[in-house]
């Protein structure tokens, strides 16, 4: 008896289908290959000039990695009873690097809600200078706060102003990036509502845009509030005033004062997850309505 064949002919396509599927499979594979091999050959060749134009060979010095840590918490833990006193002392200067953050990120924050709502594409009051504004904010964001902040101590002398100008600058464009992200999110209805009944650019952003953006916003501004601590700790090294500067000079002085620095770190550290926590708990009851 003759087999008989059930169903409809395979379709030569399919085979052409599978063909070029497996194709570009091995074309992928190839290109991946090649990109690993390039990557592999840039790390080695970076690690070689890194390593020829260090003061000291990086694979010698591995041994004594951990010596310096070692001896900064020997000394510390012979003085654990000085910590206390030095946790009070360090407190006002505590205070003045968490003032500096706050500051900046108000000053930055109000720039940045500004910048965002002049930028993003349909409620900008001014659509062709819609790219001069968002430039702007692309120049502050791509200083990093350490170089403002030098430029300014040059102008300006040491201290917390200098400080507090590159942190809000910075946070100028980086939340203002963040923000009209969100502004472009934002139902247009309410702004056309109050358009159509005469309303002007700053009434249609306070009552349109703002309400439903704004929890948002806030929660940007508080995790930004976590980076701008540590950032502003960090410029107290170039002379920025604060917490930094005092560990600064403490590490300069070196061997003897170890338990300072140690102090410091904790109280800083302390306080970083301090605010960390209360800027999460803040932020989830902002957007997601409930306790972290």
């Amino acid at each position: 008896m003759a087999d008989t064949a059930f169903g409809p002919p395979p379709d030569p396509r399919l085979g052409q289908v599978e063909t070029a599927y497996l194709e570009l499979t091995r074309r992928r594979r190839m290109y991946g290959g090649i990109l690993l091999i390039l990557f592999v050959a840039l790390m080695a060749s970076g690690f070689r000039l890194a390593e020829s134009r260090n003061a000291g060979g990086f694979i010698d010095g591995l041994p004594m990695l951990l010596s310096f840590p070692a001896e900064v918490l020997s000394e510390a833990w012979r003085n654990r009873a000085n910590l206390p006193g030095m946790f009070l002392e360090h407190l006002p200067s505590l205070v003045e690097t968490v003032n500096i953050a706050a500051v900046s990120t108000l000053l930055g924050g109000l720039a940045a809600m500004l910048l965002a709502l002049l930028s993003t594409r349909g409620l900008a009051r001014w659509p062709r200078l819609t790219p001069l504004f968002r430039r702007m904010m692309d120049a502050t964001r791509a200083i990093p706060e350490i170089v403002i902040a030098l430029m300014l101590i040059y102008i300006l002398g040491g201290g917390p102003v200098p400080a507090v100008a590159a942190i809000a600058l910075h946070t100028g464009g980086a939340l203002g990036k963040l923000f009209s992200e969100v502004a472009e999110n934002a139902d247009p209805k309410p702004v056309e509502g109050l358009a159509s009944v005469g309303a002007t650019w700053g009434q249609r952003m306070w009552l349109g845009v703002l309400p439903q953006v704004a929890p948002n916003w806030l929660s940007y501004a508080l995790m930004r509030f976590e980076i701008n601590v540590r950032a502003s700790a960090i410029l107290g090294f170039v002379g920025s005033g604060g917490i930094g500067y005092d560990l600064k000079i403490a590490m300069q002085w070196g061997q003897g004062r170890y338990d300072e620095v140690v102090a410091i770190f904790l109280l800083l550290f302390v306080t970083i997850v301090a605010i960390d926590r209360l800027s999460d708990h803040a932020r989830a009851r902002l957007v997601k309505g409930r306790n972290a």
